[in-house]
């Protein structure tokens, strides 16, 4: 397995941040496939809840829940946000929250990061999938547009 996360500083100070995974010079496993399959619905379902007037604690809480197999390693947070530079608000996970979060609402026109790391704690490998969202007044909506290893996920 190879992957990447972007964190790139582009035109004009604005700040991209996608990651993807990908099995390089071989068919993918069966177990490959799973923990992809596992990090692709991770995003897939918090990207679905984020809204403005969401706070997010709530979010936290409504996000998809890491199997206890992975959570060790569990990327270390949910989702971060995304503008010229850093990474503020981050969003810590539920189980997280008391210890590491902090109050604050989804707003529209913030672009915010969705994370997953799937990986068992002394696993051979992980996968991590990463999406940058805009928030609008109906949602949000995705700003990149590379594709997924459809491979992968059948």
């Amino acid at each position: 397995m190879l992957s990447f996360d972007t964190d790139t500083c582009g035109p004009f100070g604005y700040y991209c941040d996608i990651s993807r995974s990908f099995v390089v010079g071989a068919e993918p496993t069966d177990e490959q496939k799973r923990l992809y399959q596992m990090a692709y619905e991770q995003i897939q379902t918090n990207m679905e809840l984020l809204k403005p007037g969401l706070s997010f604690r709530d979010y936290a809480k409504q996000s998809w829940k890491i199997p206890e197999e992975f959570f060790a390693n569990r990327y270390f947070c949910n989702a971060h946000g995304s503008g010229f530079t850093g990474e503020y608000p981050i969003i810590a996970h539920a189980e997280d929250f008391e210890q590491k979060g902090y109050d604050g609402y989804f707003e529209e026109n913030m672009v915010i990061c969705v994370e997953s790391y799937i990986g068992a704690k002394g696993g051979k490998e992980g996968v991590k999938l990463e999406e940058q969202m805009l928030i609008t007044k109906n949602g949000a909506v995705q700003l990149s547009n590379f594709p997924y290893e459809e491979d992968m996920l059948n």
